[in-house]
């Protein structure tokens, strides 16, 4: 999975909303000051999440953004989706057809099942990770992530055992 610079820094601009209490306006230049990019591109993806839902934007002298839900409601997945695509399985196998205008072991292909198991438990981790996973310190988030990842790993051996 590919991380881009706009996933990147525009999570960075909700995790600046998520850390101040819910209903605190919080301004552009307040965001990109502390994220270290530019006003107009902090704008640009505050933009892009306002159109997915995620953030409200006020205007005025006192104006600034909001997360329109509490932390706890927004997960990675919503995100990334926001600001740019998840990967599919037909996206991967159709980026690598060789010469070809389709791959050759297309009706046949003992790798399309690795990358489909792997985009899939990206997109379960990204849809159940919220923006609440990763307020914190380094070490703390990591546990975090780390419990829940293990909480997972059990759900998927107890559902095959059924």
């Amino acid at each position: 999975m590919k991380i881009t610079a706009q996933e990147e820094y525009g999570l960075r601009c909700l995790l600046q909303l998520a850390k101040v209490p819910q209903g605190q306006l919080v301004s552009v230049k307040e965001i990109a000051v502390k994220e270290g990019i530019s006003s107009a591109y902090a704008e640009k993806l505050l933009r892009f999440l306002a159109k997915a839902g995620l953030v409200h934007s006020m205007r005025g002298i006192k104006g600034g953004y909001l997360l329109n839900r509490p932390p706890a409601h927004i997960t990675l997945g919503e995100v990334v989706r926001a600001l740019g695509t998840m990967e599919s399985t037909d996206h991967i196998c159709s980026s690598f057809t060789g010469n070809g205008e389709i791959c050759v072991h297309f009706s046949n292909c003992g790798i399309r099942s690795a990358w489909s198991d792997l985009t899939n438990y990206i997109q379960s981790f990204l849809d159940h990770t919220t923006l609440e996973n990763l307020l914190g310190d380094e070490y703390t988030v990591a546990n975090r992530l780390g419990k829940q990842a293990a909480g997972r790993d059990v759900e998927t051996r107890l559902k095959s055992q059924i």
